[in-house]
């Protein structure tokens, strides 16, 4: 399934500072008026102990009270990652749990199938080609329509691949400015044709804002264009290849439509290398 080259990360609007609901389905909005056609969400985006999947319930809510068509929105979900309420995350990568999380994740959502679904976080404790193989059952079992992995290295990657018989459809793990380590992941991601979603692409909550500041040479590259800098990270992310899909986290809707705005953003050469060069 086709996407928009910038997606929408929903967990700002679910955890620690969230915002009220009617600015987070005001951003949702914003983002499909923008043409962002993915979502992306975890049944883990909560707050409290007793809300597992609030951020999914309020993905489902918003885009279903959206006046115009979302047909083509795709709403990714994640399962293996827990939040007790205490302010921790903890992971489960039982397959028994898997497949009790996406159970729990389509009611959450209120679909038959869920979009895309990706395997959130190894478990140490679980062998990855478990965890993977609950991905696949659910993939065979319709319950999910396409497959995914987070947080993976390029091993986890081929191993899914091979699991899911060649049906890994993305790889989700953080790439930015600062975080470069998982380029070795999006090579292969791109030799491959797996869709890379690069998750905190500016810097992640609270740190965004001051991608600029903290990164001259982005600075520099915006004023050059009269944009943000963190339009321009954005744009330099899809530079790196032709299945990137940025999914910056939002929660007002100024700013998913100003991260909206790379796609139209085309940065020379040179200046692509020299954003690779900038110091970290």
């Amino acid at each position: 399934m086709a996407v928009g080259v910038i997606g929408l990360g929903g967990m700002p609007m679910s955890i620690e500072g969230r915002p009220d609901e009617q600015r987070s389905v005001r951003t949702i909005h914003a983002a499909l008026d923008a043409g962002v056609t993915l979502i992306d969400t975890a049944d883990a985006y909560h707050l409290r102990a007793g809300e597992v999947g609030h951020n999914e319930t309020l993905i489902a809510r918003a885009v279903a009270s959206y006046g115009g068509d979302t047909s083509d929105v795709l709403i990714a979900t994640k399962g293996g990652h827990l939040r007790p309420g205490d302010g921790s995350w903890t992971i489960d990568g039982r397959p028994e749990y898997i497949k009790a999380a996406c159970d729990a994740s389509l009611k959450h959502l209120g679909v038959d199938a869920i979009g895309l679904y990706q395997h959130h976080r190894p478990d140490p404790t679980v062998p990855y080609a478990d965890s993977v193989g609950a991905v696949r059952d659910l993939l065979d079992a319709g319950k999910i329509r396409l497959a995914g992995i987070s947080n993976a290295n390029p091993e986890q990657i081929r191993q899914a691949w091979e699991i899911l018989g060649g049906r890994l459809a993305s790889v989700q793990n953080q790439l930015s400015p600062a975080f470069r380590s998982s380029e070795p992941e999006l090579a292969l991601c791109t030799e491959l044709g797996v869709a890379f979603l690069p998750y905190s692409p500016l810097g992640g909550i609270g740190r965004a804002g001051d991608l600029g500041g903290r990164f001259a040479e982005f600075a520099r590259v915006a004023e050059a264009h009269g944009v943000s800098p963190q339009r321009v990270c954005l744009a330099w992310l899809l530079a790196k290849g032709p299945t990137v899909v940025p999914i910056p986290g939002a929660s007002r809707p100024e700013t998913i439509r100003d991260s909206a705005a790379a796609a139209d953003l085309t940065l020379t050469d040179d200046e692509v290398a020299r954003l690779d060069a900038a110091p970290r």
